[in-house]
């Protein structure tokens, strides 16, 4: 089997010739030289069945630079940027190698280090908004590490395509700390000359600290959902607890405590059947969820969420429950969003609020952006595609007593209609 300390000894075109005398016989069904790694075998074999080419390079559709922003602003892996960079960027210009982030889809979002190298992967098409996945690309240290779910190094002609041969590559998948979802692939890439076995275990660790960073700021954002809900929770008569959204326990009241709820599908305001619980009246917090577990069969009040536009660049949204209530201060951005969304109850697409705010219907990105920033503040009364109110919660909108006041910085023509008397298409008159 193909050694990595002894490849990484060689000579890197001694190197190159070995593998890819593996490489070919692999690919005419005769007996290599020595054998492939078992990674990069399965690879192989997956590429074969899928048809993917071993001497041509085929490129997808690159990302838009819209498009590219969209998915960094909803990457969790944006949090853990600085930590990648303190790993990674100080060695990478005396290795001569680049850092590449990747989103769970193989799509390169951020891309750091030699600017030689860089220009280099330009040619390679290894570039920000480029699909890496190894339907496209064939084995290759972003894609199969996706796919194997687990570091991988990739060396010349163990890449499956032959024009990425020149290269070596190790990529570490990173995951949610919350739910074992997988973020994305944190690789290093240079030239073959480069290759040192170590790079493998450099890259692991450094994915292992991004994921320790993501740890630490769910704990610390279930410390901060704890200190909102303790106070309610002993106010509260019966069984209750809160839980962030994906579940985790931040504080309980009558019930033994669980570190995790799982929650069903489709989990949201209202009464809901929760397994390990029961029957319970779900009410939104900031940043999480308040369980009430049902004693009897009565339904208990609505949750309602009063928008109060009436003060001028004092705009807030309040949230009253069963529990009590909790404010927030609202940006100007914001307070227009909520009111369109108030204005339109059947819900409003991306691209219709872009017209609404902008008169663009295009500016699309920007308004996914701000409503996923409301929505950390409002996540279990706001829903998506489209946003909407959450049908369980009921909303009252507080007017200021002159029309013409109403969010007086804003130049989007919905809320100028609106100041007329007009409403626009969708919009409650």
């Amino acid at each position: 089997m193909v050694d990595v300390a002894r490849i990484s000894a060689m000579d890197a075109r001694e190197a190159a010739r070995l593998l890819k005398g593996v490489r070919a016989a692999a690919l005419a069904g005769d007996r290599p030289p020595a054998a492939p790694r078992p990674e990069i075998a399965a690879s192989w074999r997956r590429m074969m069945a899928q048809g993917v080419h071993p001497d041509r390079d085929a490129r997808s559709r690159m990302l838009s630079a819209a498009e590219t922003e969209e998915r960094r602003q909803v990457s969790a892996l944006r949090e853990v940027l600085p930590v990648l960079r303190e790993g990674l960027l100080p060695a990478l210009d005396e290795a001569l190698h680049i850092m590449v982030v990747a989103d769970a889809e193989g799509r390169l979002l951020w891309r750091e280090g030699h600017r030689s190298i860089l220009r280099k992967a330009d040619r390679l098409g290894f570039s920000v908004g480029a699909d890496w996945g190894e339907r496209v690309v064939g084995t290759n240290g972003v894609g199969t590490a996706l796919v194997a779910r687990r570091p991988v190094q990739v060396f010349s002609a163990e890449h499956f395509v032959s024009s990425h041969h020149e290269w070596t590559c190790a990529g570490a998948p990173v995951r949610d700390p919350r739910d074992g979802r997988l973020l994305g692939v944190i690789d290093v890439s240079g030239p073959l000359a480069t290759m040192h076995p170590a790079t493998l275990a450099w890259v692991t660790s450094v994915a292992r600290l991004a994921e320790r960073e993501l740890r630490i700021r769910h704990l610390e954002s279930l410390e901060r959902l704890r200190t909102v809900a303790s106070p309610l929770l002993a106010r509260l008569p019966g069984r209750a607890l809160a839980v962030d959204p994906h579940g985790w326990t931040a504080a309980v009241a009558g019930v033994a405590p669980a570190e995790r709820i799982p929650l069903p599908r489709g989990f949201g305001p209202g009464r809901t059947w929760v397994p390990p619980l029961g029957d319970c009246t779900v009410e939104p917090l900031p940043g999480g969820w308040l369980l009430r577990i049902a004693e009897d069969r009565a339904d208990a009040p609505a949750t309602r969420l009063v928008l109060d536009l009436s003060r001028n660049g004092s705009w807030s949204a309040t949230v009253y429950g069963a529990a009590g209530s909790w404010s927030h201060e609202l940006s100007p951005r914001h307070a227009e969003l909520l009111f369109l969304l108030v204005e339109s109850p059947r819900g409003r697409s991306a691209a219709e609020l872009s017209a609404e705010l902008f008169g663009d219907p295009t500016r699309t990105v920007t308004v996914r952006a701000e409503m996923s920033r409301v929505r950390r503040h409002l996540a279990g009364v706001l829903t998506h595609r489209p946003y909407r109110f959450a049908q369980d919660v009921e909303v009252e909108l507080i007017r200021p007593q002159d029309a013409g006041a109403l969010l007086p910085h804003s130049t989007a023509p919905a809320v100028l209609r609106a100041r007329l008397g007009r409403p626009g298409p969708g919009m409650v008159p």
